[in-house]
C-alpha cells in the first residue's frame, strides 16, 4: 500500500475508512511526514472481536525492519467494545506506521474503522497583541 501523506490525511475530513483484515494476517498505514512538531492521531474500532495495534517509526523505506523504532509497543485492544484513540508527535521526519495485526485470530477476520487526524502545533507569534 502506497504511504500516506500529511496532506492526504487532512484532507479524509472526518470520514472514517476501513480495513478488511483476514485471519492470521496483518494490515498497515504508513504515513510519511517531512515536516516535524505535528501530531497524528488516530480512532478506531473493530468488529468482531479485538485487533493488536502498534505504531513504529522508520527513517526512510531503506532503513532495515530491525532498526525500525517501536513508538508503541504491539498490544491487543478491547476495540470491539471501547473506541480507541491515541497520538504521537513527530520529532523526526521519516515514515510513521500504524499496524493493525489479526495473526493471533486464527478462524475470524476483523473490520477496523479507523479516522486520521494530523495537527500542525499553533505557534504564537504575538502579532494580535496590541
Amino acid at each position: 500500500k502506497l504511504p500516506l501523506t500529511v496532506e492526504e490525511i487532512m484532507n479524509f475530513g472526518e470520514s472514517n475508512r476501513e480495513l478488511f483484515i483476514k485471519s492470521s494476517t496483518y494490515s498497515i498505514i504508513p504515513i510519511t511526514v517531512t515536516e516535524t512538531g505535528l501530531t497524528i492521531s488516530w480512532i478506531f474500532s473493530s468488529d468482531p472481536k479485538s485487533i493488536s495495534f502498534s505504531v513504529v517509526y522508520q527513517e526512510s523505506e531503506d532503513t532495515p525492519l530491525d532498526q525500525c523504532k517501536v513508538l508503541i509497543p504491539m498490544t491487543r485492544c478491547n476495540s470491539h467494545k471501547e473506541t480507541i484513540r491515541g497520538q504521537v508527535k513527530v520529532r523526526n521526519s521519516g515514515i510513521y506506521t500504524l499496524i493493525f495485526d489479526n495473526t493471533f485470530s486464527r478462524f475470524i477476520s476483523k473490520r477496523v474503522f479507523y479516522h486520521l487526524a494530523v495537527e500542525r502545533p499553533v505557534i504564537y507569534d504575538g502579532s494580535d497583541f496590541p
